[in-house]
């Protein structure tokens, strides 16, 4: 069969996996050799997370009943041989869906209530109170129950048109945009606001996270889809009908959420099978597609390569057939191709760079260890070497010579105790910049400039003017940081040089990413801010939901940059207590080794053999790290497995087996038709 995107992720997920063992053995290593501090073994910790539980977002966007579910089902969960979400005519996804797993729940379908939209809180906020959420276990062997629980995501209710203006779904100043309304005059919306799918599908274990939409209306009236689920998805699948083209809703969903999302987008024209014309030649067939192609190209604004003519209904089909020649005809290979080649590659550098970064730095860490010991040793071995030949009162002298020399370094703790308090200040200084109080005044002043304008018609003004600001506040923050390695690298020079430390300095963080989230929130939030929604920004309720976003969403972003600061200080400062601990180690052991001579003579050599054995130690710890670090760094660069079978990755030609996750999926699910 033609290889999948399936095919591809596994790959990446197998290197993934090689990777984390890789840094396991590197971890273990130093830990059971003294070779790591706390603060190394953190960020050796959060690496390892971030390899273990780097989640794919990819989100399926799409008006009703443009095959969407079924395109899913093709790409995603062929290999169950069954549908797995429902895909019938009609409405069918009616609120946005995240397919993923996790380890620590069971398999769970859960929902949380569309009232909840009346009480202001975002999605964001709701995750981590599972009691607002309803529960339905999911029996992944009993494919009728599985079936029936996972229909909830269609379920609908009748409102008045009050009730419906308060959930969102209804605006007198957007008409157009409203729902149908029945004799009764009553509105159909969705029973739930989102819904969870924890479900242990072989792809979900390995980090895909799946975002499935539902059509215009609801994607409106969820803010947080708009400005958080969608913007950072790392690809987004936009679908069209290919026997209606793009409709003026598709071209709504497209304008206001999708057209300024770069090379992550993908646009899918699906149905292709419904232009089959048994009165035209094939030719003729395959001159529409191109037509309808083009003209989508040229309404989105988007390159023609960009465009997925296919049938997912036929792809589907094939897949489970085994038919090959069918899965070709169907077109979805192509899409899938993308898929491979454009984006997971993009995933597997971002990885790489985190790797390669995280070896530097854990070498330089070890490397100043072992460093120091291998000074101490030569040290001791040299003062040893000096009293071959030499007399009990020689010893003696020595004995006085150590214990003047560990009176002169303990002077030092003065030093380090003034350099520890002017540190303290400036780290505190840098870190107020990014408090959360901080970001709750610029939120608030931003509210209030909007408050201030007719209908909040100047908001743009006032998002912009406070992006601004914090952008400042990253720049300072970034200034002082700079600050303080200046700071500590005149110190560390001092005290290298007056009391022989070894200290050395790793660059300081660089919170250049940090702003590109900054820029990316401001770039989707002015998009929003437009007059369209000037009437909804005026509603208390909708303002307090787009603030309580607002800051969720900037909360993470500044907490992370304060925390790689933060996490870079006291990197910093334990490299001190570890050479202080270690150098007070060092002149006990000199005087402990000095009075066994006093006692002994004969001991002498003894010890120096044992200092020459401490050396030829610390050499052998020195070259197994490196060759730890290097396979580590080898298997970065490798990338995941290329060859016949697995679709093929820009990377070198090393490569690694990606283990097959199939023996983990559940029995093949049967969902029966709404």
């Amino acid at each position: 069969m033609t290889p999948s995107f399936a095919t591809s992720l596994d790959a990446l997920s197998g290197w993934r996996t090689t990777l984390a063992k890789r840094l396991d053995d590197v971890a273990g290593f130093l830990r059971e050799h003294e070779l790591i501090d706390a603060h190394a073994a953190a960020r050796l910790t959060n690496l390892r997370e971030r390899l273990g539980h780097e989640k794919l977002v990819v989100a399926f966007v799409a008006e009703f009943s443009r095959g969407k579910s079924e395109l899913i089902n093709a790409i995603f969960f062929a290999d169950t041989g069954r549908r797995v979400l429902p895909a019938t005519p009609g409405r069918t996804t009616m609120c946005p869906v995240e397919l993923a797993w996790d380890a620590a729940h069971a398999a769970t379908l859960m929902t949380l209530p569309i009232e909840t939209r009346r009480d202001g809180l975002s999605l964001a906020e709701l995750r981590s109170q599972r009691r607002a959420w309803t529960t339905l276990p999911l029996h992944i062997h009993e494919p009728e129950q599985l079936a029936q629980a996972l229909q909830e995501v269609t379920r609908t209710q009748w409102v008045t048109q009050g009730r419906a203006r308060e959930l969102g779904f209804w605006h007198n100043e957007q008409p157009d945009d409203n729902p149908p309304v029945n004799d009764a005059g009553l509105v159909e919306v969705p029973v739930w606001r989102h819904a969870l799918i924890n479900y242990p599908h072989p792809l979900l274990r390995q980090g895909l996270v799946v975002l499935d939409t539902p059509g215009l209306n609801a994607i409106g009236a969820e803010p947080e889809l708009t400005l958080s689920l969608l913007p950072t998805a790392h690809a987004t699948i936009f679908i069209l009908g290919a026997d209606t083209g793009v409709t003026r809703s598709d071209l709504n969903v497209w304008r206001d959420h999708l057209s300024t999302q770069g090379q992550t987008r993908f646009v899918v024209l699906n149905k292709i099978d419904a232009l089959l014309d048994p009165l035209a030649t094939r030719a003729a067939v395959e001159a529409q597609i191109d037509s309808q192609c083009a003209d989508t190209a040229r309404t989105l604004g988007i390159p023609a390569e960009r465009v997925f003519p296919l049938s997912a209904r036929e792809a589907l089909a094939a897949r489970i057939a085994g038919d090959e020649a069918a899965l070709r005809r169907s077109r979805l290979p192509a899409l899938e191709a993308a898929l491979g080649t454009q984006l997971l590659p993009q995933r597997r550098q971002v990885l790489e760079r985190a790797v390669l970064d995280g070896a530097q730095q854990l070498e330089a860490h070890v490397a100043r260890r072992l460093g120091d010991q291998r000074l101490q040793l030569a040290d001791q071995g040299l003062e040893l070497r000096g009293l071959r030949g030499k007399s009990g009162a020689r010893v003696g002298l020595m004995l006085k010579r150590v214990d003047i020399e560990t009176q002169e370094f303990e002077q030092c703790t003065v030093r380090l105790h003034a350099m520890r308090g002017v540190h303290s200040r400036m780290l505190k200084d840098v870190l107020a910049e990014l408090s959360a109080d901080r970001l709750r005044d610029d939120v608030a002043q931003m509210q209030a400039e909007m408050k201030a304008t007719l209908l909040n018609l100047g908001a743009k003004k006032a998002f912009v003017a406070m992006c601004g600001r914090l952008r400042g506040a990253l720049a300072a923050t970034q200034q002082r940081s700079e600050e303080i390695r200046a700071m500590l690298s005149a110190s560390f020079t001092r005290l290298n040089g007056e009391f022989g430390f070894s200290l050395a300095l790793t660059r300081a963080p660089e919170l250049a990413r940090f702003t590109e989230e900054l820029d990316l929130i401001g770039h989707n939030y002015v998009k929003y801010l437009g007059l369209t929604q000037a009437l909804r920004l005026s509603q208390p309720k909708f303002m307090e939901q787009f603030r309580r976003m607002l800051v969720s969403k900037l909360r993470v972003v500044f907490e992370n940059a304060s925390s790689e600061i933060e996490l870079w200080n006291k990197a910093t400062s334990a490299q001190v207590d570890s050479q202080l601990r270690e150098r007070r180690r060092s002149f006990r052991r000199r005087r402990e080794s000095l009075e066994r001579i006093q006692i002994a003579g004969g001991e002498l050599e003894q010890r120096l053999t044992e200092i020459e054995a401490q050396e030829a130690r610390v050499q052998a710890l020195s070259d197994r790290v490196h060759t730890l670090l290097e396979a580590l760094r080898e298997q970065a660069c490798a990338g995941p497995q290329t060859g016949p079978g697995v679709a093929q990755f820009a990377v070198p030609s090393a490569a690694l087996s990606a283990p097959s996750r199939a023996d983990d999926a559940p029995p093949a699910l049967r969902l029966a038709h709404a």
